[in-house]
């Protein structure tokens, strides 16, 4: 029989008046997968880091095989064997792949106050290799690395060292079904060593295929813990929500002609070793899908056409003939984007929800150069509204909301904007059933004020059913095109992806 390795007793945690976990008790067995899910702001994610010593607890006690765990950030948490895989980026620019690997445990590596950065090296590369991550060189900076290679190198980090309890919180939105299997293999191998991993994912169907117990939360309460064999997709979302969630969240319209009128051109854009040669228009009222798997050079081309390649060559042309060469270029002429990395990329962490929203509308917000709070102000909260943010006020920061509600404060930020041409990088990235239908619900908004969307998403089935049309990609080029209809399936478009 097996016993709990992990013993949580009312766990307590409040950002200001919001409750994020409420006095949350549960046990988790040795040689266990626990799937941790619920809506975004259920309290998954700040529970587990409560655990792991990322945020300091208001009340309550972890027990790690009977003993009582003391933890106040991330290093003790591993050598107490606790350790995390975040949901955003967990890597530091600047220092080497080895480095990242071995940060907080570089004493192992120093004698007489000298490191031995080749051992260090070599080490890293070895488990590097070991995990079948040959690829990465241990010796290379961190920042030479694409996203979903430095999640690679997070797991390497994470597991190393045998940790009792691995959390893997949303780290297989970041990578490609390769990297997604590796990962299900390194959980599978630490549950089969009589270790535990909790897995927290919005994927309901990912969840159920592998994890043998699942804990529901939500509004920061344990609402049930449930065999993953005794229950259904449908059975979940009724636990997390609540209620009965409906499927059919995507379009339902078929048939209809696009409009003639096209809003941007892009023409011959290149990037070199990502992009080659790219020309399509996107029309008014289109939701223009692009797709393809990793590395396919999609997310490129959305940073390419908002202006945010450097060394882009080739045009980005609107109706009015105005060329988008740089970021103020498209703000300007009411381009916006939505990156897939949004701590990075797409938000000012840690900033208030009201400067993000009003960041881009601060000219038209501005008189004589001169800024009004109270209009800031009602801006923002307008803005943040409509997107019915889940937050204690506009002054809240961005770093203390769950991911669902981050990407709706970027959508806030463009709604505000007034965009005409929307580009959305994996807009449901990590983001939960009712969330994602919130924000289909918008696209479909928008579409019917003749906005025009370009949706980059490797979900297949939100290609399919979200948009007008979708191009393929495949090694930074189209190899691809299809119309919406309904006797489109997977298949037709993996095929364009292999």
């Amino acid at each position: 029989m097996k016993k709990p390795i992990l013993v949580a007793e009312k766990i307590d945690k409040s950002f200001g008046i919001t409750h994020a976990v409420n006095h949350v008790s549960l046990s988790v067995d040795a040689g266990e997968i626990r799937g941790l899910i619920g809506e975004n702001g259920s309290g998954k994610s700040t529970f587990c880091s409560l655990l792991c010593g990322i945020y300091p607890m208001d009340s309550g006690t972890f027990f790690l095989n009977g003993t009582k765990l003391d933890i106040h950030n991330q290093v003790e948490g591993n050598r107490q064997g606790v350790s995390i895989i975040v949901q955003e980026m967990g890597t530091l620019a600047g220092l080497t792949v080895a480095e990242n690997i071995f940060l907080g445990n570089e004493g192992r590596f120093v004698k007489r106050g000298i490191k031995n950065t080749g051992a260090m090296n070599r080490e890293a590369q070895s488990l590097l290799n070991a995990h079948g991550f040959d690829r990465i060189k241990a010796s290379m900076m961190i920042d030479a690395h694409n996203f979903e290679d430095r999640k690679l190198i997070e797991i390497v980090k994470a597991t190393y060292f045998k940790p009792k309890v691995v959390v893997v919180d949303e780290t297989t939105t970041a990578l490609s079904q390769y990297g997604r299997e590796k990962l299900y293999g390194i959980m599978k191998s630490i549950r089969d060593d009589g270790r535990t991993v909790i897995f927290i994912s919005h994927d309901l169907v990912e969840v159920l295929s592998h994890t043998d117990t699942i804990s529901v939360l939500r509004d920061g309460e344990l609402i049930d813990t449930v065999k993953s064999s005794d229950v259904s997709e449908e059975d979940l979302k009724r636990l997390m929500v609540g209620r009965e969630l409906g499927t059919r969240y995507y379009r339902t319209d078929y048939g209809k002609p696009l409009s003639d009128e096209i809003v941007m051109s892009v023409s011959d854009v290149s990037v070199p070793g990502q992009l080659q040669d790219i020309t399509f228009a996107l029309r008014r009222g289109e939701i223009l899908g692009i797709g393809g798997l990793s590395e396919c050079g999609m997310h490129e081309l959305g940073k390419a056409v908002f202006g945010a390649s450097f060394d882009r060559e080739g045009s980005v042309t609107l109706a009015n003939g105005t060329k988008v060469d740089s970021i103020p270029d498209a703000i300007k002429h009411s381009v916006a984007y939505a990156s897939k990395d949004r701590d990075n990329e797409a938000l000012i962490i840690n900033d208030s929800i009201r400067d993000n929203i009003v960041l881009p509308s601060i000219d038209e917000l501005s008189c004589k150069g001169f800024l009004n709070y109270r209009k800031l102000n009602s801006f923002a909260v307008e803005n943040a509204q409509h997107m019915s943010i889940k937050m204690t006020g506009v002054g809240q920061f961005v770093s203390d909301l769950s991911g669902g509600n981050k990407q709706k404060v970027v959508l806030a930020r463009w709604l505000g904007k007034g965009s005409d041409i929307i580009v959305l990088d994996s807009p449901t990235r990590g983001i939960d059933v009712k969330v994602k239908a919130d924000i289909y619900a918008l696209m479909n908004e928008l579409k019917s004020q003749n906005k025009s969307i370009i949706m980059i998403s490797e979900e297949i089935q939100e290609l399919l059913g979200m948009a007008d049309r979708i191009l393929i990609m495949k090694d930074g080029k189209i190899n691809g095109e299809f119309h919406r209809d309904k006797t489109l399936g997977e298949e037709d478009l993996i095929a364009k992806m292999v």
